[in-house]
Protein backbone atom coordinates (compact mmCIF):
# COMPACT_ATOMS: atom_id res chain seq x y z
CA UNK A 1 0.00 0.00 0.00
CA UNK A 2 1.08 3.57 -0.65
CA UNK A 3 1.40 5.94 2.29
CA UNK A 4 -1.69 7.96 1.36
CA UNK A 5 -3.77 4.80 1.24
CA UNK A 6 -2.47 3.79 4.66
CA UNK A 7 -3.53 7.15 6.09
CA UNK A 8 -7.01 6.68 4.62
CA UNK A 9 -7.13 3.23 6.22
CA UNK A 10 -6.17 4.70 9.61
CA UNK A 11 -9.07 7.16 9.35
CA UNK A 12 -11.36 4.23 8.54
CA UNK A 13 -10.14 2.24 11.55
CA UNK A 14 -10.46 5.20 13.93
CA UNK A 15 -14.00 5.78 12.65
CA UNK A 16 -14.84 2.15 13.46
CA UNK A 17 -13.39 2.53 16.95
CA UNK A 18 -15.54 5.58 17.67
CA UNK A 19 -18.68 4.36 15.94
CA UNK A 20 -18.73 0.77 17.21
CA UNK A 21 -16.79 1.33 20.47
CA UNK A 22 -14.24 -1.31 19.55
CA UNK A 23 -10.88 -1.69 21.35
CA UNK A 24 -8.18 -0.21 19.15
CA UNK A 25 -6.17 -3.36 18.59
CA UNK A 26 -9.34 -5.34 17.82
CA UNK A 27 -10.42 -2.76 15.26
CA UNK A 28 -7.02 -2.85 13.54
CA UNK A 29 -7.11 -6.64 13.44
CA UNK A 30 -10.63 -6.65 11.99
CA UNK A 31 -9.61 -4.14 9.33
CA UNK A 32 -6.69 -6.36 8.34
CA UNK A 33 -8.94 -9.42 8.10
CA UNK A 34 -11.28 -7.51 5.79
CA UNK A 35 -8.46 -6.17 3.60
CA UNK A 36 -6.30 -9.18 2.78
CA UNK A 37 -4.24 -7.22 0.25
CA UNK A 38 -2.59 -5.31 3.11
CA UNK A 39 0.69 -6.89 4.17
CA UNK A 40 2.03 -7.16 7.70
CA UNK A 41 4.07 -3.99 7.21
CA UNK A 42 0.97 -2.11 6.11
CA UNK A 43 -1.02 -3.32 9.10
CA UNK A 44 1.77 -2.39 11.51
CA UNK A 45 2.06 1.10 9.99
CA UNK A 46 -1.71 1.68 10.10
CA UNK A 47 -1.97 0.30 13.64
CA UNK A 48 0.90 2.50 14.78
CA UNK A 49 -0.77 5.62 13.37
CA UNK A 50 -4.10 4.73 14.98
CA UNK A 51 -2.51 4.18 18.39
CA UNK A 52 -0.42 7.37 18.14
CA UNK A 53 -3.60 9.27 17.25
CA UNK A 54 -5.32 7.91 20.35
CA UNK A 55 -2.28 8.69 22.49
CA UNK A 56 -2.50 12.36 21.52
CA UNK A 57 -6.21 12.70 21.00
CA UNK A 58 -6.78 15.68 23.32
CA UNK A 59 -3.83 17.77 22.15
CA UNK A 60 -4.41 17.12 18.45
CA UNK A 61 -8.14 17.88 18.72
CA UNK A 62 -7.22 21.15 20.43
CA UNK A 63 -4.72 22.04 17.71
CA UNK A 64 -7.05 21.13 14.88
CA UNK A 65 -10.14 22.52 16.63
CA UNK A 66 -11.84 19.38 15.39
CA UNK A 67 -12.11 15.91 16.95
CA UNK A 68 -13.31 14.00 13.87
CA UNK A 69 -11.31 10.87 12.92
CA UNK A 70 -9.98 12.61 9.81
CA UNK A 71 -8.80 15.71 11.69
CA UNK A 72 -7.21 13.59 14.42
CA UNK A 73 -5.30 11.37 11.99
CA UNK A 74 -4.09 14.21 9.78
CA UNK A 75 -3.15 16.26 12.83
CA UNK A 76 -1.16 13.35 14.24
CA UNK A 77 0.71 12.98 10.96
CA UNK A 78 1.86 16.58 11.30
CA UNK A 79 2.22 17.15 15.05
CA UNK A 80 3.53 13.69 16.01
CA UNK A 81 4.99 12.20 12.84
CA UNK A 82 6.65 15.37 11.52
CA UNK A 83 4.93 15.85 8.16
CA UNK A 84 4.07 19.34 6.93
CA UNK A 85 0.94 20.66 5.28
CA UNK A 86 2.83 20.87 2.01
CA UNK A 87 3.97 17.25 2.41
CA UNK A 88 0.38 16.19 2.97
CA UNK A 89 -0.94 18.11 -0.04
CA UNK A 90 1.72 16.62 -2.31
CA UNK A 91 1.16 13.13 -0.93
CA UNK A 92 -2.61 13.17 -1.37
CA UNK A 93 -2.67 14.89 -4.76
CA UNK A 94 -1.62 11.97 -6.92
CA UNK A 95 -3.24 8.95 -5.26
CA UNK A 96 -6.81 7.83 -5.96
CA UNK A 97 -6.90 6.01 -2.59
CA UNK A 98 -5.83 9.07 -0.62
CA UNK A 99 -8.08 11.19 1.59
CA UNK A 100 -9.29 14.51 0.21
CA UNK A 101 -6.71 17.29 0.09
CA UNK A 102 -6.28 19.23 3.37
CA UNK A 103 -8.73 22.10 3.80
CA UNK A 104 -7.76 25.64 4.76
CA UNK A 105 -9.00 24.99 8.31
CA UNK A 106 -6.84 21.86 8.52
CA UNK A 107 -3.79 23.71 7.20
CA UNK A 108 -4.33 26.30 9.94
CA UNK A 109 -4.52 23.47 12.49
CA UNK A 110 -1.22 22.09 11.25
CA UNK A 111 0.41 25.45 12.12
CA UNK A 112 -0.99 25.89 15.64
CA UNK A 113 0.94 25.26 18.87
CA UNK A 114 -0.09 24.12 22.34
CA UNK A 115 1.21 27.27 23.98
CA UNK A 116 -1.20 28.33 26.72
CA UNK A 117 -3.29 25.15 26.54
CA UNK A 118 -4.54 23.64 29.84
CA UNK A 119 -2.40 20.95 31.47
CA UNK A 120 -4.80 18.13 30.57
CA UNK A 121 -4.59 19.16 26.89
CA UNK A 122 -0.80 19.40 26.89
CA UNK A 123 -0.59 16.10 28.78
CA UNK A 124 -3.29 14.29 26.78
CA UNK A 125 -5.36 12.97 29.67
CA UNK A 126 -9.06 13.27 30.58
CA UNK A 127 -9.86 16.58 32.25
CA UNK A 128 -11.73 14.86 35.10
CA UNK A 129 -8.41 13.31 36.18
CA UNK A 130 -6.56 16.64 36.32
CA UNK A 131 -6.66 16.86 40.12
CA UNK A 132 -5.42 13.28 40.45
CA UNK A 133 -2.41 13.95 38.24
CA UNK A 134 -1.67 17.13 40.15
CA UNK A 135 -1.71 15.13 43.39
CA UNK A 136 0.59 12.51 41.90
CA UNK A 137 3.03 14.75 40.03
CA UNK A 138 2.47 18.33 41.19
CA UNK A 139 3.53 20.98 38.68
CA UNK A 140 4.93 18.25 36.39
CA UNK A 141 1.48 16.83 35.61
CA UNK A 142 1.41 18.00 31.98
CA UNK A 143 4.92 16.70 31.29
CA UNK A 144 4.15 13.36 32.97
CA UNK A 145 0.96 13.04 30.94
CA UNK A 146 2.83 13.78 27.73
CA UNK A 147 5.34 11.04 28.57
CA UNK A 148 2.41 8.66 29.06
CA UNK A 149 1.28 9.60 25.54
CA UNK A 150 4.55 8.48 23.93
CA UNK A 151 5.36 5.08 22.49
CA UNK A 152 6.72 2.44 24.85
CA UNK A 153 9.77 0.20 24.40
CA UNK A 154 9.60 -3.56 24.87
CA UNK A 155 11.33 -5.04 27.93
CA UNK A 156 12.33 -8.67 28.41
CA UNK A 157 13.09 -10.36 31.71
CA UNK A 158 15.89 -12.90 31.49
CA UNK A 159 14.73 -16.14 33.09
CA UNK A 160 17.53 -17.10 35.50
CA UNK A 161 16.13 -20.64 35.69
CA UNK A 162 17.17 -21.29 32.10
CA UNK A 163 19.71 -18.77 30.80
CA UNK A 164 22.59 -16.53 31.76
CA UNK A 165 22.05 -12.82 30.99
CA UNK A 166 24.85 -12.56 28.39
CA UNK A 167 23.66 -15.67 26.58
CA UNK A 168 20.07 -14.43 26.48
CA UNK A 169 21.11 -10.96 25.27
CA UNK A 170 23.18 -12.41 22.44
CA UNK A 171 20.26 -14.60 21.38
CA UNK A 172 17.86 -11.64 21.31
CA UNK A 173 20.33 -9.41 19.47
CA UNK A 174 20.72 -12.04 16.76
CA UNK A 175 17.07 -11.35 15.87
CA UNK A 176 16.78 -7.70 16.98
CA UNK A 177 20.19 -5.97 16.86
CA UNK A 178 18.92 -2.86 18.68
CA UNK A 179 18.29 -4.83 21.89
CA UNK A 180 20.40 -3.67 24.85
CA UNK A 181 20.85 -4.34 28.58
CA UNK A 182 18.29 -2.64 30.82
CA UNK A 183 19.46 0.46 32.69
CA UNK A 184 17.34 -0.44 35.72
CA UNK A 185 17.14 -4.23 36.09
CA UNK A 186 20.29 -6.33 36.19
CA UNK A 187 18.94 -9.32 34.28
CA UNK A 188 16.71 -7.60 31.73
CA UNK A 189 16.82 -6.54 28.09
CA UNK A 190 15.30 -3.50 26.43
CA UNK A 191 14.17 -3.29 22.81
CA UNK A 192 13.96 0.48 22.11
CA UNK A 193 10.81 1.97 20.63
CA UNK A 194 10.75 1.96 16.85
CA UNK A 195 10.22 4.78 14.41
CA UNK A 196 6.45 5.15 13.90
CA UNK A 197 6.82 3.88 10.36
CA UNK A 198 9.02 0.94 11.37
CA UNK A 199 8.18 -2.61 12.34
CA UNK A 200 10.01 -4.80 14.84
CA UNK A 201 9.72 -8.55 14.97
CA UNK A 202 7.27 -9.59 17.72
CA UNK A 203 9.14 -10.54 20.89
CA UNK A 204 7.30 -13.87 20.92
CA UNK A 205 8.94 -14.76 17.60
CA UNK A 206 12.44 -14.63 19.09
CA UNK A 207 13.84 -18.16 19.54
CA UNK A 208 15.04 -17.23 23.04
CA UNK A 209 11.41 -16.62 23.99
CA UNK A 210 10.27 -20.01 22.76
CA UNK A 211 13.07 -21.64 24.75
CA UNK A 212 11.94 -19.92 27.93
CA UNK A 213 15.08 -17.81 28.23
CA UNK A 214 13.16 -14.52 28.29
CA UNK A 215 9.69 -13.27 29.18
CA UNK A 216 8.02 -10.10 27.91
CA UNK A 217 7.65 -7.89 31.00
CA UNK A 218 7.92 -4.12 31.38
CA UNK A 219 10.89 -2.98 33.47
CA UNK A 220 8.51 -1.33 35.93
CA UNK A 221 6.70 -4.61 36.40
CA UNK A 222 10.03 -6.36 36.94
CA UNK A 223 10.99 -3.79 39.58
CA UNK A 224 7.66 -4.39 41.32
CA UNK A 225 8.46 -8.09 41.50
CA UNK A 226 11.95 -7.40 42.82
CA UNK A 227 10.41 -5.43 45.72
CA UNK A 228 9.23 -8.77 47.15
CA UNK A 229 12.94 -9.42 47.88
CA UNK A 230 12.25 -13.13 48.28
CA UNK A 231 15.07 -15.39 49.41
CA UNK A 232 15.70 -18.99 48.34
CA UNK A 233 13.42 -21.27 50.31
CA UNK A 234 10.79 -18.57 50.91
CA UNK A 235 7.07 -19.23 51.14
CA UNK A 236 5.36 -16.77 48.80
CA UNK A 237 1.72 -16.17 47.85
CA UNK A 238 0.94 -14.35 44.59
CA UNK A 239 -2.59 -13.36 45.59
CA UNK A 240 -3.73 -11.81 42.27
CA UNK A 241 -1.67 -14.01 39.98
CA UNK A 242 -3.66 -13.51 36.78
CA UNK A 243 -1.80 -15.06 33.86
CA UNK A 244 1.30 -15.55 35.99
CA UNK A 245 3.84 -12.92 34.90
CA UNK A 246 4.86 -11.97 38.45
CA UNK A 247 4.56 -15.62 39.55
CA UNK A 248 7.27 -16.60 37.08
CA UNK A 249 9.51 -13.79 38.30
CA UNK A 250 9.03 -14.77 41.95
CA UNK A 251 9.78 -18.43 41.14
CA UNK A 252 13.01 -17.41 39.39
CA UNK A 253 14.01 -15.23 42.35
CA UNK A 254 13.74 -18.23 44.68
CA UNK A 255 15.80 -20.38 42.31
CA UNK A 256 13.05 -23.03 42.23
CA UNK A 257 13.35 -23.50 46.00
CA UNK A 258 10.75 -22.90 48.67
CA UNK A 259 7.18 -22.55 47.39
CA UNK A 260 5.31 -19.99 45.32
CA UNK A 261 1.53 -20.25 45.49
CA UNK A 262 -0.46 -18.68 42.64
CA UNK A 263 -4.13 -17.83 43.15
CA UNK A 264 -6.59 -15.47 41.53
CA UNK A 265 -10.21 -14.64 42.24
CA UNK A 266 -10.94 -15.17 38.54
CA UNK A 267 -9.77 -18.74 38.04
CA UNK A 268 -10.19 -18.40 34.26
CA UNK A 269 -7.24 -15.99 34.17
CA UNK A 270 -5.05 -18.70 35.70
CA UNK A 271 -5.48 -20.99 32.71
CA UNK A 272 -2.71 -19.15 30.85
CA UNK A 273 -0.19 -19.90 33.60
CA UNK A 274 0.29 -23.61 32.84
CA UNK A 275 2.15 -23.38 29.49
CA UNK A 276 4.14 -20.44 30.84
CA UNK A 277 5.30 -22.43 33.86
CA UNK A 278 6.40 -25.28 31.62
CA UNK A 279 8.28 -23.03 29.19
CA UNK A 280 10.00 -21.19 32.05
CA UNK A 281 11.01 -24.36 33.90
CA UNK A 282 9.37 -23.13 37.12
CA UNK A 283 8.94 -26.22 39.32
CA UNK A 284 8.19 -24.71 42.73
CA UNK A 285 4.83 -23.14 41.85
CA UNK A 286 1.55 -24.48 43.18
CA UNK A 287 -1.46 -23.14 41.30
CA UNK A 288 -4.33 -22.83 43.76
CA UNK A 289 -7.67 -22.70 41.97
CA UNK A 290 -11.13 -22.61 43.43
CA UNK A 291 -12.76 -20.39 46.07
CA UNK A 292 -10.34 -18.62 48.38
CA UNK A 293 -11.72 -20.17 51.57
CA UNK A 294 -10.94 -23.65 50.23
CA UNK A 295 -7.83 -22.99 48.17
CA UNK A 296 -5.86 -20.90 50.69
CA UNK A 297 -7.17 -21.96 54.10
CA UNK A 298 -3.94 -23.78 55.03
CA UNK A 299 -1.74 -20.74 54.22
CA UNK A 300 -3.16 -18.27 56.74
CA UNK A 301 -0.45 -16.62 58.81
CA UNK A 302 2.35 -18.67 57.20
CA UNK A 303 3.64 -16.70 54.21
CA UNK A 304 7.00 -14.91 54.22
CA UNK A 305 5.73 -12.67 51.42
CA UNK A 306 2.25 -12.00 50.09
CA UNK A 307 2.38 -10.19 46.75
CA UNK A 308 -0.68 -8.23 45.59
CA UNK A 309 -0.72 -7.14 41.96
CA UNK A 310 -4.01 -5.39 42.65
CA UNK A 311 -6.87 -4.89 40.20
CA UNK A 312 -6.65 -1.27 39.05
CA UNK A 313 -7.53 1.15 36.28
CA UNK A 314 -4.30 0.38 34.42
CA UNK A 315 -3.60 4.11 34.03
CA UNK A 316 0.12 3.40 34.14
CA UNK A 317 -0.12 1.43 30.89
CA UNK A 318 -1.63 4.20 28.78
CA UNK A 319 1.41 4.14 26.46
CA UNK A 320 0.47 0.60 25.44
CA UNK A 321 -3.33 0.91 25.66
CA UNK A 322 -4.05 4.53 24.75
CA UNK A 323 -7.74 3.99 24.05
CA UNK A 324 -8.29 2.87 27.65
CA UNK A 325 -7.60 6.35 29.08
CA UNK A 326 -10.50 7.84 27.13
CA UNK A 327 -12.84 5.00 28.18
CA UNK A 328 -12.02 5.31 31.89
CA UNK A 329 -14.91 6.76 33.91
CA UNK A 330 -15.25 7.87 37.56
CA UNK A 331 -17.55 4.93 38.29
CA UNK A 332 -14.88 2.46 37.16
CA UNK A 333 -12.31 4.10 39.43
CA UNK A 334 -14.72 3.88 42.36
CA UNK A 335 -15.23 0.15 41.73
CA UNK A 336 -11.49 -0.45 41.64
CA UNK A 337 -11.03 1.37 44.94
CA UNK A 338 -13.57 -0.93 46.60
CA UNK A 339 -11.83 -3.99 45.16
CA UNK A 340 -8.41 -2.78 46.30
CA UNK A 341 -9.58 -2.30 49.89
CA UNK A 342 -11.12 -5.76 49.88
CA UNK A 343 -8.00 -7.39 48.41
CA UNK A 344 -5.70 -5.76 50.97
CA UNK A 345 -7.90 -6.90 53.86
CA UNK A 346 -8.14 -10.46 52.59
CA UNK A 347 -4.54 -10.96 51.44
CA UNK A 348 -3.01 -9.57 54.63
CA UNK A 349 -4.33 -12.58 56.61
CA UNK A 350 -1.75 -14.85 55.00
CA UNK A 351 1.34 -12.89 56.10
CA UNK A 352 3.26 -14.41 59.01
CA UNK A 353 4.54 -12.21 61.85
CA UNK A 354 7.62 -10.42 60.49
CA UNK A 355 6.56 -11.21 56.93
CA UNK A 356 5.97 -8.70 54.11
CA UNK A 357 2.91 -7.54 52.24
CA UNK A 358 3.76 -6.01 48.84
CA UNK A 359 1.02 -3.89 47.30
CA UNK A 360 1.40 -3.00 43.61
CA UNK A 361 -0.75 -1.28 41.00
CA UNK A 362 0.00 -0.38 37.39
CA UNK A 363 -1.48 3.05 38.06
CA UNK A 364 -0.24 6.48 39.13
CA UNK A 365 -3.56 7.63 40.62
CA UNK A 366 -3.23 8.42 44.35
CA UNK A 367 -6.77 7.18 44.91
CA UNK A 368 -5.60 3.67 44.01
CA UNK A 369 -2.19 3.92 45.63
CA UNK A 370 -1.16 5.94 48.68
CA UNK A 371 -4.79 6.49 49.69
CA UNK A 372 -5.44 2.75 49.77
CA UNK A 373 -2.28 1.98 51.76
CA UNK A 374 -3.03 4.71 54.28
CA UNK A 375 -6.60 3.48 54.70
CA UNK A 376 -5.42 -0.13 55.15
CA UNK A 377 -2.81 0.79 57.76
CA UNK A 378 -5.49 2.72 59.62
CA UNK A 379 -7.85 -0.28 59.57
CA UNK A 380 -5.20 -2.86 60.43
CA UNK A 381 -2.82 -1.81 63.17
CA UNK A 382 -0.72 -4.94 62.73
CA UNK A 383 1.24 -3.61 59.75
CA UNK A 384 3.69 -0.79 59.23
CA UNK A 385 5.00 0.65 55.98
CA UNK A 386 8.65 0.08 55.15
CA UNK A 387 11.09 1.31 52.52
CA UNK A 388 10.48 -0.05 49.04
CA UNK A 389 13.92 1.12 47.96
CA UNK A 390 15.53 -0.84 50.80
CA UNK A 391 13.66 -3.96 49.66
CA UNK A 392 14.83 -3.41 46.09
CA UNK A 393 18.43 -3.07 47.23
CA UNK A 394 18.10 -6.27 49.25
CA UNK A 395 16.79 -8.13 46.20
CA UNK A 396 20.14 -7.75 44.42
CA UNK A 397 18.31 -7.37 41.12
CA UNK A 398 18.96 -3.71 40.29
CA UNK A 399 21.34 -2.58 37.57
CA UNK A 400 24.23 -0.23 38.48
CA UNK A 401 22.92 3.31 38.81
CA UNK A 402 19.29 2.26 39.19
CA UNK A 403 19.19 3.24 42.86
CA UNK A 404 19.66 6.91 41.98
CA UNK A 405 16.75 6.80 39.54
CA UNK A 406 14.47 4.98 41.97
CA UNK A 407 15.36 7.28 44.86
CA UNK A 408 13.82 10.12 42.85
CA UNK A 409 10.62 8.08 42.61
CA UNK A 410 10.30 7.59 46.39
CA UNK A 411 7.71 9.47 48.47
CA UNK A 412 7.91 10.43 52.14
CA UNK A 413 6.22 7.18 53.24
CA UNK A 414 8.80 4.92 51.58
CA UNK A 415 6.61 3.89 48.64
CA UNK A 416 7.80 4.27 45.05
CA UNK A 417 5.88 5.66 42.06
CA UNK A 418 7.40 4.84 38.67
CA UNK A 419 6.41 6.61 35.47
CA UNK A 420 7.65 6.98 31.89
CA UNK A 421 9.11 10.41 32.64
CA UNK A 422 10.69 9.49 35.98
CA UNK A 423 12.00 6.01 35.26
CA UNK A 424 11.32 5.31 31.55
CA UNK A 425 8.93 2.51 32.55
CA UNK A 426 5.19 2.08 32.70
CA UNK A 427 3.49 3.69 35.68
CA UNK A 428 3.72 1.49 38.80
CA UNK A 429 3.08 2.10 42.49
CA UNK A 430 4.95 -0.17 44.91
CA UNK A 431 4.49 -0.26 48.67
CA UNK A 432 6.13 -2.73 51.06
CA UNK A 433 4.51 -3.31 54.45
CA UNK A 434 5.62 -5.57 57.30
CA UNK A 435 3.52 -7.40 59.83
CA UNK A 436 4.67 -6.50 63.32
Amino acid sequence: MREAGRIAAAIEVLTAIETHHRPAKTAVKEWGAAHRFAGSGDRAWIGGLVLDTLRRRASVAHLMQDDSPRALVLGTMVHAWGMSGADMTALFGGDEHAPDLPTEAELEGFARSLSGAPAHIQGDYPDWLAKSLERAFGSDAAEEGAALAARAPVDLRVNALKAEPDKALAAVQSKIPSAEPSALVAHAIRIPQTDPRGKNAPAESIPAYGKGWVEVQDAGSQIAGLAAAVDPGAQVLDFCAGAGGKTLELAAMTGNTGQVYAWDHDWRRLRAIWPRLKRAGARNVQVKDGPEAEALADLEGKMDVVFIDAPCTGAGTWRRRPDSKWRLKPEALARRIEQQDEVLDRASRYVRPGGRLVYVTCSFLPEENSDRVEAFLTRDGGFEQGSTLAALKASGGLAPGAEDVLARCEDDTGAILLSPRRSDTDGFFISVMERR
